[in-house]
């Protein structure tokens, strides 16, 4: 699944980025392997998306958002 597929309020887990030329940036902003994201405002076009991680919110285009990978936390076998 993509982090641009992901429903409003869902956790989800990351599970790598796919998009070579952007994958420094994104790690960069917190966006590494096994860390907790949850989407949190959606604009009214649904691009930019706001997203929560490590306590911050942070602004993403949606294909910067589907570069990156994630899973649900059921399926991560992670309980919140």
């Amino acid at each position: 699944m993509r982090l641009s597929e992901v429903p409003l309020n869902q956790k989800v887990k990351i599970t790598g980025i796919e998009d070579p030329q952007i994958s420094l940036k994104l790690m960069e902003m917190g966006f590494i392997t096994d860390e907790v994201v949850t989407i949190e405002y959606l604009t009214s076009s649904g691009d930019p998306i706001v997203v929560n991680i490590a306590g911050y919110l942070v602004g993403l285009r949606l294909n910067e958002a589907a570069s990156i990978m994630v899973l649900p936390l059921e399926e991560s076998g992670e309980i919140d």
